[in-house]
């Protein structure tokens, strides 16, 4: 796993913040693992895979709490860069009841990855290689293709998911990437903003022209795989969500695992989706009991609720 590490501060809404000096009470606010990154290495290592990370934090009290929870979860951290120099990055996440939220990000340590941060024997030993945050990644951006690549040159699979572009530019150099990848994961919005489509599965074929695989998550209208010439659709579980932080990455991590094991495109998205919906039971990415996955994940199969479109064709 190469990318961001930060905390997260989920402050539960009832609406909307006032400014003018105003003080509101809040349901609930609490400090979680964040990052896009953190959260898929500790999904996937809840699912039984061995997980080694590749970030940077500050030498700080936050960078110590980050470094403690990945340990704590079985993520291996003895390739996380500590820097004297930098603070800890912060996300401090305003959660609206029904599952919308703002993101108010301090950078700090995010995007100080480097491709010096990552050695060579590690990725020739990994299986897979996820990147988290590509548009938060600075002059990583610019070297992860070459990180790819040898990974790949070493028999490993590799995928990113590109999260938000706050400079609202959408590079061409992730498109550019693609070519150097084997999954795309990220969701409807970003689809959307990437290719300038509106529908999600023409925004996935445009995406896969690339050659890479591109898993879409679309919330509650569940997922969708396009791989090759062919659509594959998962719907979502039906939960009561608490909040939607971090749903998107335990995706990755049940979506991944069940790649990894050789599953089907079909249990691969019934995967994700299950692990996806059960993140959203309580507030953060790694709070809630995901272990009923496994089952949520065969309801899904055996409702036949997944879809196998062709080339061209549409829900």
């Amino acid at each position: 796993m190469v990318g961001e590490l930060n905390v997260d501060v989920i402050v539960a809404c009832a609406g909307p913040p006032a400014f003018g000096q105003q003080e509101t009470l809040v349901a609930d606010a609490r400090l979680t693992l964040g990052s896009s990154g953190a959260i898929t290495a500790v999904a996937a290592a809840r699912l039984g895979l061995d997980v080694a990370y590749v970030g940077v934090v500050g030498d700080d009290l936050l960078g110590r709490h980050v470094v403690e929870r990945l340990t704590a979860e079985g993520v291996a951290t003895d390739l996380v860069v500590r820097r004297p120099d930098l603070a800890t990055g912060m996300t401090v996440i305003l959660a609206l009841p029904g599952g919308d939220r703002a993101m108010l990000t301090h950078l700090g340590s995010i995007g100080q990855l480097r491709r010096a941060d990552v050695p060579d024997d590690a990725l020739a030993r990994a299986r897979h290689v996820h990147a988290s945050s590509f548009y938060l990644q600075g002059g990583f951006r610019a070297e992860l293709a070459g990180v790819f690549d040898r990974a790949r040159g070493g028999g490993a699979t590799c995928s990113v998911d590109p999260n938000w572009d706050p400079s609202g530019e959408w590079g061409r150099d992730l498109i550019d990437l693609l070519a150097h990848a084997d999954f795309l994961l990220l969701n409807d919005a970003e689809a959307r903003q990437l290719t300038g489509l509106d529908d999600v599965e023409a925004a996935a074929r445009d995406l896969a022209s690339s050659g890479c695989a591109v898993a879409v998550k679309c919330g509650g209208d569940g997922s969708v795989l396009v791989e090759g010439p062919t659509a594959v659709r998962m719907p979502a579980a039906d939960v009561r969500v608490i909040d939607t932080t971090g749903a998107g990455d335990n995706f990755n991590a049940g979506f991944l695992a069940a790649r990894l094991r050789g599953e089907s495109s079909l249990a691969s998205l019934a995967w994700g989706n299950a692990l996806g919906a059960l993140s959203t039971l309580a507030a953060g990415g790694t709070t809630a009991d995901t272990t009923g996955a496994a089952q949520l994940a065969a309801d899904l199969l055996s409702g036949q609720h997944g879809t196998v479109a062709g080339s061209g064709s549409r829900d």
